[in-house]
């Protein structure tokens, strides 16, 4: 970005159309993104909220209290750029999708697993055409290449912005299913969050809750409904 943005020297950030596009002023400053392109915006939702975060800096500049800009930036400066290796490292997922691995015991924790990723996976082959098959364990399986294909292809639809949320949605969580499920919008995501977690709210059970793995696991859920919002402003204009 220009000029060096450790430090707030700005009176007003504002959002400013910029042809079909949207970009971010500080004052008379343009925005632009870490690898110097210009930092530009499918639509003013997006736009507004950008730019309310450069308007919330005080002092010195906090990336991490930036969620929006931070994606925005890797959208453009990253995604854009290989949007098929990521599309592709997403789709992968589906080859050993979380929900596809399944505990063979104990019995309360099979049954938890079933009743929450069951109907995911029953979404899915409704939504997508794509099966995917269930086993016991970590060792690998193999899934339908039709399946794959079609997730792959679904993957590679999605535009830069777009698919700098899914990111984050899939690997977030360690699910391509769980994410495509969140994109939809047709399931609650909080809930959506708690399935992911299965397994570890099982261990906790166990073992007593570890405040180190249970800190990772609150910044895991915050960066996933920060990829939603994230989602939902870059559609905001759709």
């Amino acid at each position: 970005m220009q000029p060096s943005l450790k430090k707030r020297f700005w009176t007003d950030a504002k959002a400013a159309a910029f042809g079909d596009a949207w970009e971010i002023l500080l004052d008379d400053r343009r925005v632009m993104t870490p690898a110097k392109s210009h930092f530009l915006l499918p639509n003013a939702a997006l736009a507004e909220a950008v730019a309310a975060e450069w308007q919330a800096q005080e002092g010195d500049v906090v990336p991490a209290t930036m969620p929006m800009t931070r994606r925005a930036n890797a959208a453009l400066d990253k995604v854009a750029l290989q949007h098929a290796e990521v599309a592709d490292m997403l789709a992968e997922y589906a080859a050993s999708d979380l929900l596809c691995h399944r505990a063979a015991s104990p019995q309360e924790l099979v049954a938890r697993q079933a009743a929450a990723w069951d109907p995911l996976l029953d979404w899915l082959a409704q939504r997508h055409g794509a099966t995917l098959v269930v086993t016991e364990g970590v060792m690998p399986v193999a899934q339908p290449a039709a399946s794959l294909s079609r997730l792959r292809e679904t993957v590679h639809g999605y535009d830069s912005f777009a698919l700098t949320a899914l990111h984050d949605l899939v690997t977030l969580p360690g699910s391509l299913v769980i994410g495509l499920a969140a994109v939809s919008g047709e399931f609650d995501a909080g809930e959506l969050w708690r399935t992911a977690q299965i397994d570890e709210d099982w261990q906790a059970g166990l073992w007593g809750i570890d405040e180190e793995a249970a800190q990772n696991s609150r910044n895991r859920a915050e960066g996933f409904a920060q990829a939603l919002r994230f989602l939902a402003l870059v559609r905001a204009g759709v």
